[in-house]
């Protein structure tokens, strides 16, 4: 399980040790999916391109490793929503039953899978934050986030 927070300016390398940028963005899909992170390449000008978890070979404490990348960078897939870019990350969280449950602050997800599993939420700056396990993946809306939560 990795959180976004964990990820964002990790460096990414390639399989023969090439360096190719950094940890930028956390890409989700409609379905509420993590489908791969947006990586920031070390160029003159800062260039973006999107990393599918399926080419990620390990996430480690200090850096993660691909399979060797081609040579053409992909774009987020269309209808791909990110975490910092679409301003996900402090936008309201509501539970299914209407229930306010606070500002988002991170994601927790399978490395795997990209199966989102918690939500870390807040109050406000200077409040401390709550872990809210999910049950289903979430619906994102244009102003919140609707999910459903598990009753502890």
């Amino acid at each position: 399980m990795r959180t976004f927070s964990l990820l964002k300016g990790m460096p990414v390398f390639t399989s023969t040790g090439q360096r190719i940028g950094t940890v930028h963005d956390l890409s989700i899909s409609e379905s509420g999916q993590v489908t791969g992170l947006v990586i920031h390449q070390q160029a003159l000008f800062k260039r973006a391109f999107h990393l599918k978890l399926d080419d990620i070979t390990s996430f480690g404490p200090d850096g993660i490793v691909i399979m060797q990348q081609d040579s053409t960078p992909r774009k987020v897939p269309d209808g791909s929503i990110c975490l910092t870019k679409d301003e996900l990350l402090g936008r309201m969280i509501f539970s299914e039953m209407g229930e306010e449950l606070g500002l988002l602050q991170d994601v927790y997800f399978k490395e795997k899978l990209g199966t989102i599993i918690a939500y870390e939420t807040t109050d406000g700056f200077f409040s401390e934050s709550t872990v809210v396990e999910s049950k289903q993946p979430p619906t994102l809306g244009k102003d919140t986030i609707i999910v459903s939560v598990y009753e502890q």
